[in-house]
């Protein structure tokens, strides 16, 4: 009786410890995040925004290489860095842009969806995923026509990835806003499944704004992206972008059509509230897939 005794005791005084180091782990997360989009976002160009993604990886123990590229006539670099993963497994490729347009910072677009897949690097370098090789790409010029993200997949001499997973604009609120195609494409289930566990609002469906997972879809190759807002905006977010296309006025923006592209597009607009949630969201949906997937 009084070893159960005290096995209640301890199993009580664990509690408030492991709810601690949760609570710890947040934080850090919010805290990392939020100062690397505000390192990025200093950077006054592509260059220096890059350097301070490179910097990053550095310390995470990363090694990466520039790879330069013309598209389009335009000259670009994008920024690559292996994970590493078994031998000869197939590969899983996180990416977002880093380039901004000239206006405003660029914090939201996109060096929040950059930081975020730096969280993401930080997570799965310490510990693997057991059947994928993981590699984080960091793309030039999307402003100009995604022709970072082009000029990767159409390489014909480079590893075609299993899956590809795109960020673009995620910088505040309470809803994970996932681009998944008509067909049937891998992460969708493990993506509502993991998003139920962790209490994250999960907004799913074909329709979304243009960014990189575009240049694989085009390619045949497997692609979701994500963001992370509020609820009420994604539909008016896909009201102004069906207005775009029909050349009509766009009528009552929603907040982040009024911050990308704009003077406001600073680490002001930023709330690194749910970021966490929604990184940890994704991360759980990754593992869920790759622990599912077969391979021969």
């Amino acid at each position: 009786m009084r070893q159960l005794r005290l096995a209640i005791l301890a199993t009580a005084l664990a509690i408030p410890c492991f709810a601690h180091a949760r609570d710890n782990a947040i934080a850090d997360v919010a805290r990392q995040w939020t100062d690397q989009v505000a390192s990025i976002s200093a950077g006054d160009d592509t260059a220096a925004r890059g350097k301070a993604i490179q910097q990053r990886l550095d310390s995470l123990g990363l090694k990466w290489r520039e790879e330069a590229f013309t598209q389009d006539k335009e000259q670009g670099r994008n920024i690559v860095a292996d994970l590493g993963g078994p031998e000869g497994a197939p590969l899983l490729l996180i990416g977002a842009h880093y380039d901004r347009v000239a206006q405003g910072r660029g914090a939201t677009d996109n060096a929040s969806g950059s930081a975020a897949v730096l969280e993401l690097a930080a997570a799965l370098k310490a510990r693997p995923l057991a059947k994928h090789r993981v590699a984080v790409a960091f793309w030039d010029l999307e402003e100009k026509g995604l022709l970072g993200s082009k000029a990767h997949v159409a390489d014909k001499d480079r590893e075609k990835p299993a899956l590809y997973v795109n960020f673009d604009v995620f910088g505040w609120g309470e809803t994970l806003w996932m681009m998944v195609p008509p067909a049937v494409v891998p992460l969708a289930v493990e993506s509502a499944s993991a998003a139920k566990s962790n209490g994250m609002p999960l907004s799913a469906g074909d329709k979304y704004p243009p960014t990189d997972h575009r240049a694989f879809l085009e390619a045949k190759l497997p692609a979701v992206s994500f963001s992370l807002t509020d609820a009420d905006e994604i539909k008016g977010v896909l009201r102004m972008y069906e207005q775009l296309y029909a050349k009509q006025r766009p009528t009552n923006p929603p907040k982040i059509m009024q911050v990308i592209h704009s003077d406001r597009d600073t680490v002001a607009e930023l709330d690194p509230t749910n970021v966490p949630r929604a990184l940890k969201t994704i991360e759980d949906a990754l593992r869920a897939w790759d622990a599912g997937t077969s391979h021969p």
